[in-house]
């Protein structure tokens, strides 16, 4: 298994165990921090200053940041850029652990509130969180399965950055273009031509997904 995994993606840099310690430290502190801005964004949307006020206003910020794109795109590059598999699996799960408890901590305790059925996709979302870290890693592996990971990782990011139909296309927000341009210069491949026949792939994907969650439904 480890050979099979090695010749996917391999740690090449080892780093010492108090850079780790330090970097998942890191990583706690920014999820503990977006998750209470979040919310703070959200519960104090009315008492921001007049410059936050006019620039959630342009961009949706606060509704932006209750969705998952951009949340599963920082998981993504944290993912990625981790010196192992293992080690992406540790950082994401830290940073949604912090993400998650900092947004439902303010929300109880501050807002007075806690949506528990909400809460409870968040929670799940968090525990397998380590699992999907783990394989993202060697999306940015050389082989042939590598390739196919990035793709379907992109697909998941396009279903949830643009809603679309047989006579429609949609981007949710000019800030959910951004999040999956941002996917696709992270899980770029070496070459132009390998980077657009990932992207392309990855929308194809997404369409024949999409049709199978819908037509049930339109049947």
């Amino acid at each position: 298994m480890n050979k099979f995994l090695n010749d996917i993606r391999s740690s090449k840099n080892p780093i010492s165990i108090s850079r780790k310690i330090i970097n998942t430290m890191a990583v706690l502190f920014i999820g503990i921090a977006l998750g209470t801005f979040s919310k703070f964004l959200d519960f104090r949307q009315a008492e921001l200053s007049s410059v936050l006020m006019a620039i959630d206003g342009a961009l949706d910020v606060h509704n932006f940041l209750g969705r998952f794109a951009i949340w599963v795109l920082i998981a993504l590059c944290i993912s990625i850029y981790s010196n192992s598999a293992i080690r992406a699996s540790i950082n994401v799960f830290v940073f949604f652990v912090g993400m998650v408890a900092s947004y439902y901590l303010y929300s109880n305790y501050i807002a007075g509130f806690f949506p528990r059925s909400y809460a409870m996709i968040w929670f799940g979302f968090t525990a397998v969180s380590p699992l999907l870290a783990f394989v993202c890693w060697y999306a940015k592996g050389k082989s042939k399965l590598a390739f196919i990971l990035s793709a379907l990782i992109l697909a998941v990011l396009f279903n949830m950055c643009f809603v679309y139909g047989c006579w429609y296309f949609n981007a949710k927000s000019v800030l959910e273009v951004i999040v999956f341009i941002i996917g696709l210069i992270v899980l770029r491949r070496d070459t132009l031509r390998s980077s657009a026949l990932m992207g392309t792939i990855s929308i194809v994907l997404a369409a024949v997904s999409y049709t199978h969650l819908t037509l049930p439904t339109i049947l």
